[in-house]
């Protein structure tokens, strides 16, 4: 029987208003992220000042930097839905436990990407398709990176565990603070500043990666300074005494891993659409990272909502309150569609404007605008799809991510996107189609499942009163 008592959790006010719960946990998310994505807008102008290749070279590295990390946030998201559900059903000892193997975990993932990284990482480059000068830039910025990955890694554990036991606020204040820094450091790092005396190293994409493995060191800092020393968080980290556990290291795994897969399946899709796209032209893969930046910030909201659903769907499940569940499920993917309709109709109109922000570049900017003012139309359906999955996970269930994802990427737009441009030799609009096309499909089997699986929890619940 668990002891220690539930007095320091904050499941009783998050069950006394489960909609005010989701924005308490939301909010700060939406912060931290809204300052992360300011970050990588700001990122991508200092490093478009560079020119088009610069932006290629690091458009690259995002599908190795998403392999890297995928695996971290995917069994975050693990760790966040077992201690969220440990707490609801009252067993603080396993949420502890839990958060000891996630930083265990951590030192695994960093020890064997960091070395992977610095020995394949400019072999994993070259098979993406960068080469001459696009692999050198492309290169200069990894390798850096990959130097500051440990930092990386257990920063990204460390909010995971916080997110478990629903506090978002302190996480995000320190992953914000760290982003400030990194806006500031960048032209420090990244140019000459000549016309301030020359303050700056003059580093090119090399000082945009050092200012961002500064920046994570800093905010590593500063986790294990309140976590370990002024104790802030409710769960309690007792490492001396730490012994393993298969149903622990499962219960974590059992989600986790499935949404690491997931991970790595998009960053293979990414890949294979950079290497699609440089058969058209540099500037089109160059497009496609501005796009993506875009993206990143019209789905902003809907990712602090699905993390804030992570950890109330775990909670409300472990403590068996069936109503709750039910309110916050529903209300969740509602706020989420309607958040992304407005947003999308605001970028569809803006398009032009938006990319304009990261290049002069004509080819690029028409690119660009052509990608958003398709993919827009079906934002809000993803959207839906993003939230149910992490309804899903919160329900201990971490298959149902991996599989709609597969379809997604390996089974439909991928394929799709290969045809049109090798096969049919369709123009770059195509390609679009393709994730249009995928989009659509995911989002009905991801409402599909998540609709039966809350019938079996509501029948169940039934034939047990």
């Amino acid at each position: 029987m668990e002891t220690k008592s539930l007095s320091g959790s904050r499941l009783d006010s998050f069950l006394d208003n489960p909609p005010k719960a989701l924005w308490t946990l939301a909010i700060p998310i939406m912060f931290g992220m809204g300052i992360h994505t300011f970050y990588n807008i700001v990122d991508m102008m200092f490093i478009g000042r560079l020119g088009g290749n610069a932006i290629a070279g690091v458009a690259f590295n995002m599908p190795v930097f998403f392999l890297m990390l995928g695996l971290t946030m995917g069994l975050g998201s693990g760790v966040t839905a077992s201690i969220a559900r440990f707490i609801g059903e009252n067993k603080k000892s396993h949420a502890d436990n839990s958060a000891e193997h996630a930083l265990a975990l951590a030192a695994v993932i960093a020890t064997i990407f960091t070395t992977a990284g610095l020995m394949f990482g400019f072999h994993f480059l070259t098979f993406l398709g960068a080469e001459g000068e696009i692999l050198s830039l492309a290169w200069d910025y990894l390798y850096i990176i990959i130097l500051g990955l440990p930092f990386m890694i257990f920063s990204g554990f460390f909010r995971s565990i916080l997110a478990g036991e629903g506090d978002m606020k302190f996480p995000m204040m320190v992953a914000g603070l760290g982003t400030l820094l990194n806006i500031i450091l960048d032209p420090i790092f990244i140019f000459d500043l000549d016309a301030y005396g020359g303050i700056g190293f003059g580093m090119g994409v090399k000082g945009a990666a050092m200012a961002t493995v500064i920046c994570q060191f800093i905010v590593f800092i500063i986790f294990i300074y309140m976590l370990f020393v002024k104790k802030h968080a409710y769960i309690t980290f007792k490492l001396k005494d730490f012994t393993p556990s298969k149903e622990i290291l499962w219960d974590i795994v059992k989600v986790g891993l499935p949404a690491s897969m997931s991970m790595v399946i998009m960053a293979v899709g990414q890949g294979v659409f950079n290497k699609i796209l440089i058969h058209y032209s540099p500037q089109t893969v160059a497009a496609y990272q501005v796009a993506g930046r875009l993206d990143m910030l019209i789905f902003l909201p809907i990712f602090a909502i699905a993390g804030g659903m992570t950890t109330l769907v775990g909670m409300f499940y472990g403590a068996k309150k069936i109503d709750a569940l039910n309110q916050i499920v529903k209300y969740g993917i509602s706020r989420s569609f309607f958040i992304t309709l407005v947003s999308s109709t605001f970028v569809y109109i803006f398009a032009e404007t938006f990319s304009a922000w990261f290049t002069t570049d004509q080819e690029i900017i028409d690119v660009s605008v052509g990608f958003l003012r398709r993919v827009c139309l079906i934002y809000p359906l993803v959207a839906i799809a993003i939230t149910s999955g992490r309804v899903m996970q919160g329900l201990g269930k971490g298959i149902p991510v991996l599989v709609i994802t597969t379809i997604r990427v390996i089974g439909i737009s991928a394929p799709l996107a290969l045809y049109f441009s090798y096969v049919l030799n369709k123009p770059v609009e195509w390609n679009w189609y393709a994730i249009m096309i995928s989009a659509t499909i995911s989002f009905v089997i991801a409402v599909t499942w998540v609709r039966v699986e809350l019938k079996k929890i509501n029948q169940l619940h039934e034939d047990q009163e």
